[in-house]
């Protein structure tokens, strides 16, 4: 092959995928909205007439601006959010804006993605990366962990968090939602477990995690703190601040504690707490708390609806 013919058949690649963004621009584009008043906190995509959807994190109230295709804009209403898993639907009139339509094809590592994004809702941007891991996990906006992520590399900019991924047909697969940095970007993927939340919170089906309300220390933390006091050394999680309003409170639980177990479980890192959190019914979770060089057992009960209120915490 001649250095010539190369050039040819390079230019040619790269017009293709210049005609492949173009459409999905176009054809994408009027569903993108920017979430917030002025150069907005975020975007999102409209998935059917008045609903949009985006992360939690973009969220200030029940009530907020929707920036649409062409400059219209809107006041809608959180119809419901996931503030744990960030994820939240939006009751909107998107009159003249279309939906984008699901992708029923699984994506996989390789595969090229288009990322879009329109805070201000005039000036849409779009940017071609490729998938380059699937299944990968993050700290949601709340510190609980959130798995099956999908990762590509299409560039975003501030205000992208919300917006659509979609395949090279247009089609959804993934809502931007955490940047890692060094290129590498997070997004929710369009799966039916996804479809199926987002039915829920449609249904005002908020998912019930159970928090203590405390914020931890990880274990090697805790370890150097007794240490440095002249305690022995123990692994757990070390409380740092206690919701007063909080089931930990209530229970006894104090500032200076160490969680060593939560029913009957080991506690060496935040996720195995969360994980028997995750498994906590309706009756009480026993904590071993160490307390100085005393142990002791504790009994937390819950009320409806309490969850984690800040990030870190559990």
């Amino acid at each position: 092959m001649t250095e010539q013919t190369a050039g040819r058949q390079d230019a040619e690649v790269v017009a293709a995928l210049e005609r492949v963004l173009a459409s999905v621009a176009a054809s994408v584009g009027p569903a993108v909205v920017g979430i917030g008043r002025g150069g907005g906190r975020g975007s999102g995509v409209v998935i059917a007439d008045g609903r949009v959807l985006t992360n939690a994190h973009n969220l200030r109230g029940r009530q907020v601006t929707v920036q649409l295709a062409g400059g219209r804009s809107a006041v809608g209403t959180v119809a419901g959010a996931d503030l744990d898993g960030d994820l939240a639907v939006i009751e909107v009139d998107t009159a003249g804006s279309p939906a984008v339509e699901w992708s029923t094809r699984p994506i996989a590592t390789g595969g090229a993605v288009v990322a879009l994004a329109n805070p201000s809702g005039g000036a849409l941007r779009a940017t071609l990366g490729f998938v380059s891991a699937i299944d990968r996990p993050f700290r949601g906006p709340r510190g609980r962990r959130i798995t099956g992520s999908l990762e590509h590399t299409a560039p975003l900019a501030p205000g992208s968090s919300g917006g659509p991924v979609v395949d090279l047909t247009g089609a959804l697969v993934g809502l931007n939602t955490h940047r890692l940095g060094d290129g590498f970007y997070l997004a929710l993927p369009a799966d039916a477990e996804l479809r199926a939340r987002v039915d829920a919170l449609l249904r005002g089906e908020v998912p019930a995690r159970r928090g203590l309300g405390v914020g931890v220390a990880p274990a090697e933390v805790a370890r150097q703190l007794r240490r440095s006091v002249g305690l022995p050394e123990r692994d757990g999680l070390l409380v740092r601040t206690v919701d007063e309003r909080g089931p930990a409170a209530r229970a006894g639980v104090r500032v200076g504690d160490l969680l060593v177990a939560a029913g009957g479980q080991s506690l060496a890192s935040v996720d195995d707490l969360l994980e028997v959190l995750e498994g906590v019914g309706d009756g009480a979770l026993v904590l071993r708390v160490v307390r100085g060089a005393d142990e002791l057992d504790v009994a937390v009960t819950f009320g409806e609806g309490e969850a984690p209120r800040d990030e870190g915490s559990a």
